[in-house]
């Protein structure tokens, strides 16, 4: 299979087939995981015959036009685990907020000072 040219996770395409590093077809990409506003890779949802399958970021070993490569072995890709709903979800409450102290207002004051001068503010 022609792979293609390297690409970034930004122009992965749904449907995309995936590869196991030693050459056995999982499954296709189901959806490409980042976080926007870091524009951080967290990894691939694959839709395998099993069913969904998350891929952590770190086990994707090449991205290709038109294939995608695991760094895990066949083996090793049938223990993956079924995508969670959103495993970085956090929430807080008024007990998690701690209260200013000096040295958070002298942090906030140079913060506001510096976007002045450097034109963000």
């Amino acid at each position: 299979m022609d792979r293609g040219e390297p690409i970034s996770y930004l122009v992965l395409r749904e449907g995309t087939p995936v590869e196991t590093a030693d050459g056995h077809r999982l499954g296709t990409v189901k959806r490409v995981l980042f976080d926007d506003a870091t524009d951080i890779f967290d990894g691939l949802v694959v839709d395998t015959g099993a069913g969904e399958r998350f891929v952590d970021a770190p086990e994707v070993a090449d991205l290709h036009e038109r294939l995608v490569v695991l760094a895990l072995g066949v083996e090793q890709a049938r223990h993956l685990r079924e995508p969670e709903d959103n495993p970085t979800a956090m929430s807080a409450t008024p007990a998690d907020v701690v209260a200013d102290s000096a040295g958070d207002r002298i942090s906030g004051g140079l913060r506001r000072v510096w976007n002045l001068i450097s034109g963000k503010g």
